[in-house]
């Protein structure tokens, strides 16, 4: 029988290849994915906005099938708008769809206190014109941060071919010149970062936090699911 664990619809910002690979392999056996699209190509602010509208339909389809939760990934579209508008979000879209509804945002912010997270410091791909809004969202959240910093300068199509020891160098550059934190943040989920993530927790002796693993432990988590995963940082090894 499949999804006989539960069966979970995401919400992908992008057709960008890499990410939803990613999520099903870190799943149990047992536990099914339904991806619908929002479309999402130039990674601009308009073009954030525009996203929700199109998330909110995407979930309307997901709960026609029945899935048992829908995750809406991609940060940058809640994160312009507010820490508040997450939950006024997910309040508004299971009270119309009639599904659970978890947003990237909410399962990065859960995962940052369940880590007894306080002070993080921010690396991400997009342009400074962006990063001080979210720095802004993780403030109104209660956390301090420390820097809220883009670390490269590619096309937002190219994000997925930046190699992870790119990765790794620039965010421990950027982790060390900000004077270090309880988390090394690593925005966005268009980069295959999650190579890098034990190098840097062993390096820098802290924590490091991005999108795939808090949206599989926050899963997890909704589907009473403990299935403890090696080799991507504390939180899918620890499981909080």
């Amino acid at each position: 029988m499949y999804g006989w664990r539960g069966v979970v619809g995401l919400v992908k910002p992008t057709f960008r290849p890499g990410s939803l690979d990613r999520f099903i392999r870190l799943m149990p056996e047992g536990v099914c994915v339904v991806p619908r699209y929002v479309g999402v190509s130039a990674g601009t602010e308009q073009e954030f906005k525009q996203a929700l509208a199109i998330a909110d339909e995407r979930v309307g389809e997901l709960a026609r099938l029945k899935v048992d939760l829908v995750v809406i990934q991609g940060v940058p579209p809640i994160m312009l708008k507010g820490y508040r508008f997450d939950a006024e979000l997910t309040e508004a879209l299971q009270r119309k769809h009639g599904v659970a509804v978890l947003t990237a945002t909410r399962t990065q912010t859960d995962a940052l206190k369940a880590l007894k997270v306080r002070r993080i410091v921010g690396v991400t791909y997009f342009k400074d014109d962006l990063n001080p809004k979210f720095a802004k969202f993780f403030e109104e959240g209660g956390f301090e941060v420390a820097a809220m910093k883009g670390c490269v300068n590619v096309p937002f199509s190219d994000l997925g071919k930046i190699p992870a020891e790119e990765i790794y160098a620039r965010a421990k550059k950027i982790f060390i010149e900000a004077g270090g934190g309880d988390c090394l943040y690593l925005l966005g989920a268009g980069w295959d970062c999650l190579p890098a993530i034990e190098p840097l927790e062993r390096d820098l002796g802290t924590t490091v936090l991005t999108n795939v693993p808090a949206d599989v432990w926050a899963t997890l988590r909704y589907l009473n699911i403990r299935a403890p995963v090696k080799g991507f940082g504390r939180l899918l090894e620890e499981m909080p």
